[in-house]
């Protein structure tokens, strides 16, 4: 075994149990899909599918699309959907955060919750609504796109 195949030994056991423990089976495309994410948090199905085509020489686009489908169900892969953007994906599940996104070069940051609980807003008029859940996007410049806007 090379050296990088070692450090990955662990990563790799948690990703085998997390994917179990959502009642799924442990496959190469999920697994890969998930490390994909893990390195590039807030990508489309497009990016993913570039990150691991390499590995998976035999995977489609439409498959990647498939494990992101079956990862978001079972809770392991949050789905975000800016408006004006193709949906994208992150690992980071199980709290209220947000996002910020650039209008400049269209990066997505997360933003922590002030509350840290879900709802962390709650509507003047819920309508009958029993909420769980708000999503916030704050849109701006980026400190890079910021910069580069003041050179």
């Amino acid at each position: 075994m090379t050296g990088h195949t070692l450090a990955r030994l662990p990563e790799q056991a948690e990703l085998d149990g997390a994917i179990r423990a959502a009642g799924l089976k442990v496959t190469s495309p999920r697994v890969a899909v998930m490390r994909a994410l893990a390195d590039l948090p807030h990508s489309g199905a497009e990016s993913v599918f570039a990150a691991v085509r390499h590995d998976l020489p035999g995977t489609s686009l439409q498959a990647v699309y498939g494990v992101l489908a079956a990862l978001t169900e079972a809770g392991l892969v949050r789905r975000i959907e800016p408006a004006g953007f193709p949906a994208r994906f992150e690992r980071r599940v199980g709290d209220n955060h947000h996002h910020a996104v650039c209008s400049g070069c269209h990066s997505v940051q997360d933003i922590d919750c002030a509350i840290g609980e879900a709802p962390c807003l709650l509507p003047s008029d819920d309508s009958g609504f029993a909420v769980h859940s708000a999503e916030v996007t704050f849109w701006g410049l980026c400190a890079a796109c910021q910069a580069e806007a003041a050179a």
